[in-house]
């Protein structure tokens, strides 16, 4: 039993500020025995316009010492993760890209040393325009290269952002060579769509793989006066929502049972009946 939890922002255009309450959540989760939790997409920054990430965007780490001068948002991330003796995926940052007007956006999984374990640019890139409101992350940002999953105290971890989970195959090909013990997704979902569409996306990817789920998401009216959706969750892989908070800044917390994963795929082996290529 691996007891896991998701934090919910509400975050604004202070990276200071931001990280406060990053390092808050985080001290919270481990004090409450969690041994991982997931930040939400863009827990660092939610600026007045897109192109702000651009300036906060840092060179990504490759090993060795972190310098806080440049690279302070993955610094004070591995600093949290040792600090509290915990597990932290920590939501995306910007991280530099070959092109000056574009970042990624940038998943990072620390362990509880505060040792950097993987790292997940995102994939999708949210585009959307319903007459009032208007998205197109391809402006400032760069798509990543390459679906990622890595191990942590929950087992097989596939890493995803957002808009990832409207692509059920992205998923699929994380569980190819093993099956997933834990989805995790970081959103910063619009409320329009997130009302419409985040929880049967989400409930879905937990079913259809058959493995444990935690989301954690940008949950309210910002500075910018952009509204999200929030509703961080943990789903099991039955597609029960075993613990939410709808709107506002907290904490979500579950004890993800292995056993139940198990109990769920000797029951209902869909995995099994998968076919690999259909003509």
């Amino acid at each position: 039993m691996t007891r896991i939890a998701s934090v919910q922002m509400v975050s604004g255009a202070s990276p200071e500020e931001n990280l406060a309450r990053m390092r808050h959540w985080v001290a919270r989760a481990a004090s409450e025995g969690a041994e991982l939790v997931v930040l939400p997409e863009y827990f660092c920054l939610m600026g007045h316009r897109d192109t702000d990430k651009l300036a906060i965007a840092e060179p990504i780490w490759r090993g060795g010492p972190l310098d806080p001068q440049t690279q302070p948002i993955q610094a004070a991330l591995a600093q949290a993760a040792s600090d509290s003796g915990i597990w932290v995926v920590g939501g995306t940052l910007p991280v530099q890209s070959p092109e000056p007007q574009r970042v990624f956006n940038t998943m990072q999984v620390f362990s509880p040393q505060g040792s950097w374990v993987a790292q997940y640019n995102k994939l999708h890139l949210f585009a959307f325009d319903n007459g009032e409101e208007r998205y197109d992350e391809a402006r400032t940002l760069c798509p990543g290269g390459a679906p990622e999953a890595c191990e942590t105290v929950a087992g097989r971890t596939a890493l995803s952002v957002c808009y990832d989970i409207r692509f059920p195959e992205f998923y699929r090909a994380l569980g190819r060579a093993a099956p997933l013990d834990l989805i995790i997704v970081s959103a910063a979902f619009t409320y329009p769509t997130g009302k419409a569409h985040w929880e049967v996306l989400l409930r879905a990817r937990a079913i259809e793989n058959q493995c444990w789920l935690v989301a954690s998401a940008q949950g309210g009216v910002h500075e910018n006066g952009r509204r999200t959706w929030g509703h961080s969750m943990v789903i099991d892989p039955w597609g029960t929502v075993v613990a939410q908070l709808p709107e506002g800044e907290g904490l979500v917390l579950a004890e993800m049972e292995s056993a139940q994963t198990r109990q769920v795929r000797l029951n209902l082996p869909a995995l099994q009946h998968q076919i690999v290529s259909l003509p």
